[in-house]
């Protein structure tokens, strides 16, 4: 017989798939602003999910973690620290006539 394959649970919860479901609607529509005030009118699909996951995770629903962006940048900067430690040199200065 063959294995069985455990049932995982949800990654996101009902309240959070409404809450995409409600902004990709807003977008649209025409409706859906990437913040409070002056932003501009949301055009892209992807941000219109993050905008709905995100007012999800404020009401409490069950959305996973945002990825932290810390460890993308950690190679290039250690690079950096190296090159930036040279000497300077100072140049002569010529007399004006």
């Amino acid at each position: 017989m063959a294995a069985r394959k455990k049932s995982s649970s949800r990654k996101y919860g009902k309240a959070a798939s409404k809450s995409v479901k409600r902004a990709m609607h807003k977008r649209k529509a025409g409706t859906l602003k990437s913040g409070a005030g002056r932003h501009p009118k949301v055009k892209s699909r992807e941000q219109a999910i993050a905008i709905g996951l995100s007012e999800a995770r404020a009401k409490g629903a069950k959305v996973p973690r945002k990825k932290s962006s810390a460890k993308k940048s950690t190679g290039r900067k250690s690079a950096a620290k190296k090159s930036s430690g040279r000497k300077k040199t100072s140049r002569k200065k010529t007399a004006k006539k």
